[in-house]
């Protein structure tokens, strides 16, 4: 099964203050992470993303269009970065974010969605 596994953004990652608590041990015990998991043939693909205020969402109601230039609020209610994982199940997708060391440098979320396969 894939799920989609999202970091959860925060008010310094929407702020784009990165700097603030990052250390290299930091960096490097993520890498470990991306390699652990490429190592195992569970990562298809892993991105940040860009803070909102670069972003746009489009409204729709009926055959209207609506274009909404970010930032968008709340923070954590937007995702900072993501993984696409290929797992046997949920449990092990809990199992390899259990591993994951702390993505951000203040308290974090991750959430893990599981992607419909259609056949």
């Amino acid at each position: 099964m894939r799920v989609l596994v999202m970091v959860k953004a925060t008010e310094e990652s929407e702020a784009g203050r990165f700097d603030l608590g990052w250390t290299q041990e930091m960096m490097a015990s993520m890498g470990r992470f991306n390699d652990a998991l490429r190592e195992a043939g569970v990562l298809i693909m892993a991105e940040g993303l860009a803070a909102s205020d670069q972003g746009k969402r489009i409204l729709f109601d009926g055959a209207s269009r609506d274009i909404l230039n970010g930032p968008f609020t709340p923070s954590e209610e937007l995702v900072a970065g993501f993984w696409l994982w290929e797992v046997k199940d949920m449990d092990e997708a809990v199992d390899w974010a259990r591993r994951c060391p702390n993505p951000m440098p203040v308290p974090s979320v991750i959430e893990i969605r599981p992607i419909h396969e259609h056949r």
